[in-house]
């Protein structure tokens, strides 16, 4: 009979986390781990507003008003330990593709199987279609992901980054 209570237990998870941990590869909790001692600015186990206004600063971020980091941290249930930070960003990924599916959407835009689209291509998809990007968010998609020299976009490190939160390249 004991067995069974602790199966019961495992399933339900340890504090509600819904067992969280068991969302990741020990390789992500490690990275997400490192991204949370990084944010966690005064070291206390717990992201505050300070902590974000002081990374937020690090990165440049200077002007950032206290109302905007009021709502990023009531995003948590509550004060935002590791356990809650790592919840967030499970819950943020739940029901993203896997990696291949999202490649797969890709391929359909690059008959050739090159591993790249054109950059106005894409750019005029995403600004025309669906849910269309603002100016800002294709600054940002250039930023995060230039095109080579001939304006070609490497749809695969896109989706890498989109499913694991780093280039391949960075690794």
């Amino acid at each position: 009979m004991a067995p069974k209570k602790a199966k019961r237990k495992q399933q339900q998870g340890e504090g509600g986390s819904s067992n969280v941990f068991s969302m990741f590869e020990q390789s992500q909790i490690q990275e997400y781990k490192e991204a949370f001692t990084i944010i966690d600015q005064n070291r206390d186990g717990i992201i505050s507003k300070d902590d974000l206004r002081d990374v937020l600063a690090t990165m440049g971020q200077l002007n950032t008003s206290n109302e905007e980091l009021e709502a990023m941290v009531k995003e948590a249930s509550g004060p935002i330990n590791f356990t809650v930070f790592l919840t967030m960003f499970g819950e943020k990924l739940k029901g993203a593709d896997p990696e291949d599916v999202i490649v797969s959407a890709f391929k359909v835009l690059d008959p050739e199987a090159t591993g790249f689209i054109k950059k106005e291509f894409l750019e005029e998809l995403l600004t025309t279609q669906c849910d269309r990007f603002t100016a800002q968010e294709m600054t940002n998609l250039w930023a995060a992901f230039p095109p080579d020299v001939a304006g070609n976009v490497d749809y695969k490190n896109i989706c890498y980054v989109i499913t694991h939160g780093e280039d391949k390249d960075d690794e």
